[in-house]
């Protein structure tokens, strides 16, 4: 008859001692594998072999569509869902899909309000890391990108593709109505309203709507002045 190992903490039950060990270090809190380059301690063997990739620069993992790698297999997979199409994770609020749990996870914050990254300096909230470190740049004065044309410098590879236009001449972002283009997707929204009609800047002294928020902005100085 097949022994059964059970735990004394939360009584799951394992085939051997050797798998209840490893499964005693979720409540004793023990990392005994610890990296040589960062000291950064892992609960199993396998999780350091993976970590270890990072200071190795090794990517073993191959998209057999595009031909990107990857260090661990579990990225691969999420990856190769850009390819797919699918979406297997859904807001249970909205309805909308993501490819993997931590974009649902940060979605979410959308409904819940949650912002939980702080800045130190101005206390300004955000609700996910990438933020809160893009607007330390305000404070640090740091511009990372910079053109390669004009040598004009970015905070955010955002702006920096938005200004190479510029160079580049391209307009990506065309009117369906009278098919003009535009460098960025603002100034097509904007444009848009010539059409639609919308005057979505509305003056709260007079109520005179306005199609940019620029024009209703120096419309207001009829009242101050």
């Amino acid at each position: 008859m097949e022994r059964a190992y059970p735990c004394g903490v939360c009584n799951k039950i394992y085939r051997n001692m050797g798998s209840l060990k490893v499964h005693q270090r979720i409540h004793t809190g023990e990392y005994p594998y610890p990296c040589d380059v960062c000291n950064k301690a892992f609960r199993y063997s396998d999780s350091l072999n993976v970590h270890l990739r990072v200071h190795t620069g090794e990517h073993p993992y191959c998209c057999d569509v595009c031909n990107r790698t990857f260090s661990k297999t579990s990225s691969l997979k999420v990856h190769q869902r850009i390819h797919t199409g699918e979406r297997p994770y859904c807001c249970d609020v909205c309805n909308k899909t993501f490819r993997d749990t931590s974009s649902l996870n940060l979605h979410q914050r959308v409904h819940t309000g949650e912002r939980p990254y702080c800045c130190d300096a101005c206390n300004k909230t955000f609700s996910d890391k990438r933020s809160l470190k893009v607007h330390l740049r305000v404070h640090t004065g740091e511009h990372p990108y910079r053109c390669d044309v004009c040598n004009k410098a970015f905070r955010v590879l955002q702006s920096l593709k938005k200004h190479q236009r510029v160079h580049t001449g391209q307009r990506p972002y065309g009117c369906e109505v009278c098919n003009k283009t535009f460098r960025v997707l603002q100034s097509l929204k904007k444009h848009q309203r010539v059409h639609t009609g919308e005057r979505p800047y509305c003056c709260d002294e007079c109520n005179k709507t306005f199609r940019q928020l620029q024009h209703l902005k120096r419309h207001q100085r009829l009242h101050t002045a």
